[in-house]
């Protein structure tokens, strides 16, 4: 996928394995490539992994930052020239998350510089009175949010965004040890326990109105395993005892709640709308299922029920998600029994190995004891 002539990495990579050298180029897909690249070589130390973060770096300080406005782009096209210059705080932050892995893959300071301008670019532009803004076009005017909204709403605030804005911050305050990064982790934990998590449901609602009240009945199963695991992580970060000692039950519920509706004993439910379940198997839900479930049993390592979820989840992705064609990596989802999805990419702007390459890396890295 990496494009030697006009940088960073092609766009499209259909389910026939068609590769679209001139497909517009996603900011985020870029973001978690280079992501992806960096923290593959901090485990394995290859210096080829680290060219290729670099591949991703420069492309994305060259191309997908503005030049004109703050802040970073939704799209290129093949060439790097801008597409949708929507400004998407959800897009800022995966931006900073790349950044910070890439400094810390390389030691380049100018990165965490960048990572450091788009922290302000998110707390100058994109927050109010209630927490995290989401869309706007290219000079920071409010637009709508269609691109973080689904299921027939749009959304002023989303739990999705707040999440990614987490880890962001989460991965800025580990390298950085900021006090003005931490004082924002202390927000972000709050809005979660206060407006973003339901006790009485045990899950987290997902479309809010401007002041966080809920705007649709669903459960996402996929977002909620990842938030247990991502929460928890910004939690250990942050080393506050009084915290940690007031958020991780939400995680604690997350991941038992999930374990109980979304597990069928082999794999990982992807949402419920209205009581409705979707039962496709999302490449994504399954990957963040088996972090959360592994971070679930550490935390209680004498009950080992979501050791053996994650081991399940783990054997169905090898049998019926990871595609076995040559020059593919993982389908886009399948159904409960295995069976693909036709037409649905290998890549595309959301896809790409940062969900499932991240799985790997943490399970490297928990279970290297």
């Amino acid at each position: 996928m990496e494009d030697k002539s006009h940088g960073g990495f092609y766009g499209y990579l259909d389910y026939d394995l068609k590769l679209d050298k001139q497909a517009e180029k996603g900011c985020i897909l870029n973001s978690r490539i280079t992501w992806f690249f960096a923290n593959a070589y901090l485990i394995t130390k290859d210096e080829s992994l680290l060219l290729y973060a670099k591949q991703g770096y420069t492309f994305m300080k060259e191309k997908c930052f503005d030049k004109k406005y703050p802040g970073v782009f939704w799209s290129v096209d093949y060439q790097g020239n801008p597409v949708d210059t929507t400004k998407h705080t959800y897009n800022q932050a995966f931006a900073i998350y790349a950044l910070c892995a890439y400094f810390e893959a390389s030691n380049d300071v100018e990165a965490l510089e960048l990572a450091y301008e788009l922290f302000h670019v998110i707390e100058d532009y994109c927050t109010d009175d209630y927490g995290y803004l989401e869309a706007f076009k290219r000079d920071f005017s409010p637009e709508s949010n269609e691109k973080l909204s689904e299921n027939g709403v749009i959304a002023e605030k989303t739990m999705n965004t707040l999440l990614h804005v987490l880890e962001a911050y989460t991965q800025l305050y580990k390298v950085s040890k900021d006090d003005k990064v931490r004082q924002k982790l202390y927000r972000i934990c709050d809005i979660i326990k206060n407006k973003v998590y339901n006790p009485s449901l045990k899950r987290q609602d997902v479309f809010f109105d401007k002041k966080y009240n809920s705007i649709l009945d669903l459960h996402s199963y996929g977002h909620d395993i990842e938030t247990a695991w991502l929460v928890d992580r910004a939690l250990e970060v942050l080393d506050d005892v009084e915290v940690s000692n007031s958020i991780s039950p939400i995680t604690e519920a997350l991941t038992e709640q999930t374990f109980k509706v979304a597990f069928d004993g082999h794999s990982f439910a992807n949402e419920c709308e209205k009581g409705v379940v979707n039962n496709h198997r999302v490449w994504w839900v399954q990957a963040e299922a088996i972090v959360g479930f592994i971070n679930g049993w550490q935390k209680n390592k004498s009950d080992e029920k979501y050791l053996l979820a994650a081991k399940s989840i783990w054997e169905f992705i090898k049998t019926y998600v990871v595609d076995k064609r040559e020059g593919s990596e993982w389908y886009w989802e399948v159904d409960e029994n295995g069976k693909p999805y036709e037409g649905r990419p290998i890549v595309e702007p959301w896809k790409c190995p940062y969900h499932n390459g991240r799985m790997c890396f943490e399970v490297i890295n928990r279970l290297s004891e």
